[in-house]
């Protein structure tokens, strides 16, 4: 029987997030957990396959896998499902999980056996009904988070102050750069009174924060990701749900992971403002500022729309951070396509910008288009953006300079630093250097939660000094 393993993750939160569920699993199952270099019995390798870049990541982190001469490697994740030829085993123990609900019989029958056949492709007993997405795969998986032999609900997220929560799995949209929709076709959610159980569990096991995610969690209660076929327009599952967590006993912080123009409403912020808990930051997806570029990237919104939905949270929030993702080179971006990009950019103020250059990922209706833009250009315009990202993320920190800031300390190498409620990063000039996992008395340690004079306006964080430490 095996004894220990080790697991590797690429990708998103929502990948973090069913990592830790397979530890926790494995860990139920009697293995503990190690560094790869310690020579694990069983590799997990939890895959992403959004860009050709993941894809190679996750390749070449199986070749690692196999040099430490494991009895299994286990990949699991995105690039399996997607069924683009991308993958090969490379040896009888690698067992690849095409069906990422066939993940807790395999790896049960690994730690069981002393057996190494690859066996992910086994039939098991079940009694999911066999659905069949739009343009995807066959997924076997009833409709919520649950698969015949579940990975576990969390009680901890291990080696992380802040704790990610998948409430929501699957997307059906069709834009037309994102694999995602191949990867993960059923849309699906967890019922609420297990997200509050499973909430309530991680603040139990001290973590201060927790942050809402999943593949599209604007959908959160729905069966589809296209807002057409919802029943009505605007969904007011999100808000309901947001609403009871935040009443849960000791939860410090807690915030949502990225949503579209359309998801903001009303009936969200009315939530977001009753809470203090709730923080003042919204991840909102924009891509490009071009109409002509979103109308080919099939997004669902004009950037109008975009600017209406800002301007809605302004009116409601104390200077919010707004973030965002932008994609540059596009096919067919133009000069004047990207111009308007940066305009609008400078127009939101974003408190900070994941900008990527576009990558045709096969699969996708984007990986077809033309006319293509060259590398050098792609380049050029993706240092343009993280210029401005840069000051456009000095001006938002340089507005709280003199107030305090509520800074949840996320590491203590050196001076301890962490995120602040508008999730700019703030370094404690008079912390005290810690080494523990645990809230400290005479110190500043990690996971605690204090109280910081914003002071200085550094190029990638502020500097403060701490008033109180309140937890």
């Amino acid at each position: 029987m095996m004894q220990s393993f080790a697991i590797f993750t690429l990708g998103c939160k929502v990948n973090q997030y069913e990592s830790q569920q397979i530890r926790q699993f494995l860990e139920s199952l009697g293995l503990a957990p190690v560094d790869v270099t310690q020579s694990p019995q069983l590799v997990v390798i939890n895959t992403c396959c959004v860009t050709h870049t993941a894809s190679a990541k996750s390749r070449r982190l199986l070749h690692q896998a196999q040099k430490q001469h494991p009895k299994a490697v286990v990949v699991c994740g995105c690039l399996p499902t997607i069924q683009t030829n991308e993958f090969n085993t490379g040896g009888e123990n690698v067992h690849v999980i095409k069906d990422r609900c066939d993940l807790p019989a395999v790896l049960s029958r690994l730690v069981r056996t002393k057996s190494t056949t690859p066996d992910s492709q086994r039939p098991r007993d079940s009694e999911a009904t066999p659905i069949k997405a739009e343009n995807g795969p066959k997924v076997n998986c009833k409709n919520d988070l649950r698969p015949p032999e579940e990975l576990p609900c969390l009680t901890s997220f291990q080696n992380h102050t802040r704790a990610f929560l998948k409430v929501q799995d699957g997307c059906d949209s069709a834009c037309a750069y994102c694999i995602i929709p191949t990867a993960r076709p059923h849309v699906r959610f967890k019922n609420p009174d297990e997200i509050l159980a499973e909430a309530t569990a991680l603040v139990a096991a001290g973590h201060q924060e927790i942050v809402l995610t999943g593949v599209n969690i604007g959908s959160y209660g729905q069966t589809t990701t296209r807002r057409p076929r919802w029943p009505t327009p605007e969904n007011d599952r999100l808000p309901a749900l947001l609403d009871r967590v935040a009443q849960i006993p000791g939860l410090a912080r807690i915030r949502v992971s990225s949503v579209d123009p359309a998801d903001v409403t009303e009936a969200l912020l009315d939530v977001f403002g009753a809470y203090p808990n709730i923080m003042p930051h919204l991840h909102l997806s924009l891509q490009s500022g071009s109409d002509t570029v979103l109308r080919r990237m099939a997004r669902p919104y004009t950037a109008d729309d975009f600017r209406a939905k800002v301007a809605l949270i302004e009116s409601r929030l104390d200077r919010p951070a707004i973030t965002t993702d932008i994609i540059v080179g596009f096919p067919g971006e133009t000069d004047a396509d990207f111009e308007q990009t940066l305009a609008l950019a400078r127009e939101v103020a974003f408190a900070k910008m994941h900008v990527f250059a576009f990558s045709a990922r096969q699969g996708t209706a984007a990986a077809q288009m033309a006319p293509k833009i060259p590398a050098a250009v792609k380049k050029e315009r993706s240092r343009i953006l993280r210029n401005l990202d840069n000051d456009l993320q000095s001006r938002f920190r340089a507005q709280f300079l003199g107030e305090t800031a509520q800074v949840l300390i996320e590491t203590t190498n050196g001076a301890p630093s962490g995120r602040s409620e508008r999730y700019f990063v703030v370094q404690v000039k008079n912390g005290t250097d810690g080494t523990h996992r645990t809230n400290g008395t005479n110190g500043t340690y990690e996971n605690s939660l204090v109280t910081v004079r914003v002071e200085e306006n550094m190029p990638d964080r502020a500097l403060g000094t701490m008033v109180t430490q309140n937890h």
